[in-house]
C-alpha cells in the first residue's frame, strides 16, 4: 500500500509540472489513466506527451504508432517523430469530439479487427503470442488485447468524425471551372492513359439431371442432421466446396446493417429460426443449406455447406465452341460486339451495356492503365483498338469455368488535364480539395475551443496546426 501511494505521488507530481495547477479536473483525469497496472507492479511511470480533451497521449504512444506501422510493412525511416505525434494530435482531437456529438461505434466491429489484426501481427512473429508480446512490451495476451481494442475505437472514432465534417459538402460546376482555372497551365496535372474494356463471356451449362443431385444430396444432409443428430458444421469441414468456410465448419457471421453476402444467402439466413435448417436453394455460387446458430442483436451467426454441380466436358466444349462462333460473327462483320453482348453473354452484369465493363473502383467505365488489374492488364496489353481477343478461359477459385473475348472500345492516351475532356476527374479533385479545407477549418475552430496541453519536448515540434495555441 505504502509502496503504491509513493507512486501515485511521484505521478501526480510529474503530472503537475507539465499541467498547470488551474486544471486540476484534468490532472485527476490524466492521472487516472495512466497505466494503473504499472503502479502495482513497481514500474516506471510513463510519461505524458500531451493532453486532448479527454484523451491522453503517451510517450510511449508515439513509439508503440512506429511500431504498429513497422508490424503492417510501413518503411519508416523518412517518417519523422513530430510528424507522428502530430497524427496522434489530430486523431485524439477527432475522436475526443466524436464523443461529445455521440458518434456510435460498434464494439463487436471493432474486436472483429482487433482479432484480424492480432492475426496478422502474429505472421511476423511465426505465430508465438510470446513473441509479439515482448515485442509489444505487454505482459499477457489480454492487456495486448485491451490496449488494441482502445486504439482502435479510438481510430474509428476519428474516422467518422471526419466522415461527419465532411458528409454535406458539394460543388457545383462553377466551384468546379474556378478550380480549374486557378492552376497555372504549366502546373495542371497530367493524367495517364486510360481503356475502356468490353467482354462477352460464355459459362458451361449445367444439366438439369447434375442440378438435382447436388440438391438431393443437400437434402440427404439435412435428413441426417435432423434425423440422426450428425454434427452440421462437421459436414461442412467434409463436403463444403466454400474454400473461406469449410476448415470453419461453414460458419459466418451475417450483420444486419451490413450486406456483404448475396442477396440469396442473406434472404434464407434472415427468415430461419435459431436451429433451423434451410431447404436448399441455388446462387451464382452453387447450392446451399444454412443453419441459423444463433442471433445477437444485429448479429446472425449462421453455418452452411455449399455444393457446387459438375460440369461436364462436353458442356465446357460448347460454350468454348459458342463463343468462337460468336467472335467469327463479329469479325466477319455480322454483327456488332456490343449486339452480341446483349444476344449471347451469361454475365448478368456487363451484357445488357454491349459487355461494357464497371470500374470497380470509380464506378464508371474508365480504367487507368498504370491501376489496372494486373489479370485484366494481361489480357489486353497487346490488343490494337478495336482488335478482339482470342478465347481466352478462366477458372476461379470454386473450379468454376468460363471462356470470354475482349476487346478495347475506346483508349485515351495520357495528356494534360483538359476540362471538357477530364471534368469528372477535375471535379473528383476539386471537391476533395473542397473537404481538405472544410476540414482544416473545422480543426483550427475546435482546437481552440478544446482542452489541449503539450509537454516537455514535444512542444518544440513544428506544427501544421495552432496546437501551442500561440
Amino acid at each position: 500500500m505504502l509502496l503504491c501511494v509513493a507512486l501515485i505521488t511521484v505521478n501526480v507530481t510529474s503530472a503537475q509540472e507539465i499541467i498547470e495547477d488551474e486544471v486540476k479536473e484534468v490532472v485527476e483525469k490524466v492521472v487516472k489513466k495512466v497505466d494503473t497496472t504499472l503502479a502495482k507492479n513497481a514500474k516506471k511511470i510513463d510519461g505524458v506527451a500531451a493532453v486532448v480533451g479527454d484523451y491522453i497521449i503517451l510517450d510511449s504512444d508515439i513509439d508503440k504508432a512506429f511500431l504498429q506501422l513497422q508490424a503492417q510493412g510501413v518503411n519508416t525511416d523518412d517518417i519523422e517523430k513530430c510528424e507522428l505525434f502530430g497524427k496522434l494530435l489530430e486523431d485524439k482531437l477527432y475522436a475526443h469530439h466524436a464523443v461529445q456529438d455521440s458518434i456510435p461505434v460498434s464494439d463487436a466491429e471493432i474486436r472483429k479487427n482487433v482479432d484480424y489484426q492480432v492475426q496478422q501481427f502474429l505472421q511476423q512473429t511465426n505465430g508465438s503470442m510470446e513473441k509479439l508480446l515482448e515485442f509489444y512490451k505487454k505482459e499477457d495476451e489480454k492487456s495486448f488485447r485491451d490496449e488494441m481494442f482502445e486504439i482502435n475505437k479510438a481510430n474509428q472514432l476519428a474516422a467518422k468524425m471526419q466522415s461527419k465534417i465532411v458528409e454535406e459538402i458539394e460543388i457545383t460546376p462553377e466551384e468546379v471551372r474556378a478550380f480549374f482555372n486557378k492552376i497555372p497551365e504549366d502546373e495542371r496535372p497530367t493524367f495517364g492513359t486510360e481503356l475502356k474494356v468490353a467482354q462477352i463471356v460464355a459459362e458451361p451449362k449445367v444439366s438439369e439431371k447434375e442440378k438435382q443431385r447436388v440438391i438431393d444430396r443437400l437434402k440427404q444432409f439435412k435428413a441426417d442432421i435432423i434425423e440422426n443428430g450428425a454434427s452440421f458444421r462437421s459436414k461442412a469441414v467434409l463436403y463444403s466446396d466454400d474454400p473461406g468456410s469449410a476448415s470453419k465448419g461453414g460458419k459466418y457471421t451475417l450483420n444486419r446493417k451490413q450486406p456483404r453476402m448475396v442477396k440469396e444467402f442473406r434472404q434464407v439466413a434472415f427468415a430461419l429460426q435459431e436451429g433451423e435448417i434451410s431447404e436448399p436453394f441455388e446462387s451464382d455460387f452453387g447450392y446451399h443449406i444454412i443453419t441459423l446458430e444463433k442471433i445477437r442483436g444485429q448479429e446472425y451467426d449462421v453455418a452452411h455447406i455449399l455444393l457446387i454441380p459438375e460440369v461436364s466436358s462436353e458442356a465446357v466444349k460448347e460454350a468454348k465452341e459458342r463463343l468462337e462462333k460468336t467472335r467469327k460473327r463479329i469479325v466477319d462483320g455480322d454483327i456488332s460486339f456490343a449486339d452480341a453482348a446483349r444476344e449471347i453473354s451469361d454475365e448478368k452484369e456487363t451484357k445488357n451495356d454491349g459487355g461494357q465493363l464497371i470500374n470497380p473502383t470509380t464506378q464508371d467505365y474508365n480504367f487507368e492503365l498504370t491501376r489496372m488489374d494486373p489479370e485484366l492488364y494481361a489480357q489486353i496489353q497487346n490488343l490494337k483498338d478495336d482488335e478482339l481477343s482470342l478465347v481466352l478461359r478462366e477458372e476461379d477459385r470454386n473450379r468454376k469455368v468460363k471462356f470470354k473475348i475482349l476487346k478495347v472500345t475506346d483508349r485515351v492516351d495520357e495528356h494534360e488535364a483538359d476540362y471538357a475532356r477530364d471534368y469528372l476527374k477535375i471535379k473528383e479533385l476539386a471537391l476533395e480539395e473542397k473537404k481538405i479545407d472544410a476540414i482544416e477549418k473545422w480543426q483550427k475552430e475546435k482546437i481552440l475551443d478544446t482542452y489541449i496541453k503539450i509537454s516537455g519536448e514535444n512542444r518544440s515540434c513544428e506544427f501544421s496546426g495552432n496546437w501551442l495555441k500561440i
